[in-house]
């Protein structure tokens, strides 16, 4: 007879249709509990063991989001309350380091890929994940609308800029619908960590130091250009694909010159 670990997964994969990255994200974090049916006491030393391993307060939280889902399943009272994270400012590129990428003019077929992908990330602020699984026929050049997949399966269409559909066209008008815009010349999926590797070195190659999370840096970038531009945080949830508006509000967190020009509008002493 299977243990419950193993039923609760099953029931997920095959009556809730989650993702097999789900699936083994709900593997690696059951593995923390050492019994099916823990005590308060145990679920603590849950946590106290991973705090010890080194991981950090939001990879913790991430564990402790399967461990609850699973304690709810089981019909369990107990639940790992969240540890509190650190509140850091997002890594983003500057505006000078944004012109500078769409202002590069790329020669060869890899640069132009490379390219491309940066326009992608910074026009629609979608995952790097998004952009690598998008195809030809994704991408609507007549109403400028690209539809991405996202986490849970769940698929949105985004809007994209004039100027990102003149590269698409150049770029994918003589490319089967069913191919991947971003891939490598034999049409295989690229590897996050190479293009992760390739995207650092153009950052050094256009003069200025990648940011840390260089990929994700683009979507805070979107998402905070979004909002300083007059965009609505409820337009963003939707654009970025969460599925809570709480994630969406940390983008709201802006940075310090944008309080400071704020302030020298309102303060009462000018």
């Amino acid at each position: 007879m299977e243990n419950r670990f193993e039923q609760f997964i099953r029931e997920r994969q095959y009556l809730t249709n989650v993702t097999p990255a789900t699936v083994e994200w709900y593997r690696q974090s059951l593995v923390w509990l050492k019994t099916e049916s823990p005590t308060d006491a145990e679920l603590k030393s849950c946590v106290m063991r991973m705090r010890e391993k080194g991981l950090k307060p939001s990879g913790c939280n991430c564990r402790i989001r399967a461990i609850n889902a699973y304690l709810k399943w089981s019909g369990s009272v107990l639940r790992i309350p969240k540890l509190k994270e650190p509140q850091v400012i997002l890594p983003t590129f500057t505006a000078e380091q944004v012109k500078r990428f769409i202002a590069y003019k790329p020669q060869g077929y890899y640069q132009r890929r490379l390219h491309l992908l940066v326009l992608i990330l910074l026009d629609t602020g979608c995952r790097i994940s998004e952009a690598l699984d998008l195809r030809v026929e994704d991408c609507d050049l007549d109403n400028i609308l690209v539809t991405l997949k996202g986490k849970g399966q769940k698929e949105r269409k985004v809007p994209f800029s004039f100027e990102l559909r003149k590269v698409l066209y150049r770029y994918t008008r003589e490319m089967q619908p069913h191919l991947l815009v971003l891939s490598t010349k034999h049409g295989c999926k690229l590897d996050r960590h190479i293009v992760s590797r390739d995207v650092k070195r153009f950052c050094r190659r256009l003069g200025f130091a990648p940011p840390v999370r260089t990929l994700h840096s683009f979507r805070h970038t979107f998402a905070l250009n979004y909002l300083r531009r007059g965009g609505s945080v409820f337009h963003l949830q939707k654009v970025l694909g969460h599925s809570s508006l709480e994630m969406t509000r940390r983008y709201a967190n802006l940075m310090t010159e944008d309080l400071q020009a704020v302030h020298q509008r309102l303060t009462l002493l000018a």
